[in-house]
Order: structure tokens, then sequence, then C-alpha cells
């Protein structure tokens, strides 16, 4: 359990000091810090975590598909100039993704508890989300500094610029 935490730390630590826009090697490193992260707070054992990640990925692939799909619908309307018509297919396509969404949850979750205790599958979705806010913070954070750091240069130019002229 300390090994799984340990490189859950190490990951995120690294992907801090490397950061996200670097391709697959970044993807490559936030997920395996996501794996970390899920495996340690669900407490899986290494018999539960040969059997759970193969199921899991399976799933975690179809839901992305299901996804992928009301989001190609959503970007080929124009929202700012949709029509009844086109909104009311959106709708209808939001809602039927959501069923389906919600039938893929119920079928992973009967296989998953065959695997791992319903207290683990819980653990999973709070992990999900913790993580998924660790990501979005650890952005936001990036984006922060990366505005700081343009601030910084934007005044530094400037007082080159004053010198110069005087």
């Amino acid at each position: 359990m300390k090994t799984c935490m340990y490189i859950l730390i190490l990951s995120v630590f690294f992907i801090s000091q490397q950061g996200f826009g670097q391709g697959n090697d970044a993807r490559e490193k936030i997920e395996a810090a996501r794996i970390a992260l899920i495996s340690e707070r669900m407490g899986l054992t290494p018999e539960q975590a040969e059997k759970f990640w193969p199921v899991y990925n399976e799933y975690d692939q179809r839901r992305r598909e299901l996804s992928r799909e009301l989001q190609g619908a959503r970007n080929e309307v124009d929202m700012n100039n949709i029509t009844e018509e086109q909104s009311q297919q959106l709708m209808n396509l939001s809602l039927n993704v959501k069923e389906r969404q919600l039938q893929l949850e119920k079928q992973y979750a009967r296989r998953l508890t065959n695997i791992i205790s319903s207290q683990q599958l819980l653990s999973l979705k709070k992990a999900e989300d913790d993580f998924r806010k660790m990501i979005l913070r650890r952005l936001e954070e990036r984006k922060e500094q990366q505005l700081r750091r343009e601030q910084m240069r934007d005044r530094r130019e400037d007082i080159i610029r004053n010198r110069s002229n005087n």
C-alpha cells in the first residue's frame, strides 16, 4: 500500500515538473498516476488489480466513446445559430447517450462487483473524482504560473524599453 502511495506522489511530482503539454509521454505519466491513485484508494490486492484493470479499461473506453459521440454532435452545431429542430435533435441525443451511459455503468458495476467489493466500487467513483479535481487544479496552477511568467517578461521588457528611451 505504501508503495502505491509513493508511486502516486512521485508521479504527481514528476508530472508537475515536466508539464502536461508534452504529448504522449505526459499522457502516459498522467495515466500512471491515475492508476496508482485509484489502486491505492480502492485498496486493490494484486489479484484484484490483475482482474480489475482490464475490465475497468474496457468500461472507461466505452464511456469515452459515448462522450465523444455527444461532443461530436455538439461540435457540428453552431450553438449561436441553432434551429429548434437541431436543438430538439441534440437534446434527444443527449438524453439517449445519458441512458446508454447509465446502462453501461450498471453493466460494468455488475461485472466489477464480481472482482471487487461494493465498497471498493464506491471508492472507485471517489478516486476518479479526486483525480480529476487534482489534475484540473494542477492545470490551473500551471496556467497561473505561465501568466505570472508572461507578466514578469512584459515588465522586464518595459523596463528595458524605458531605459533605452532615457
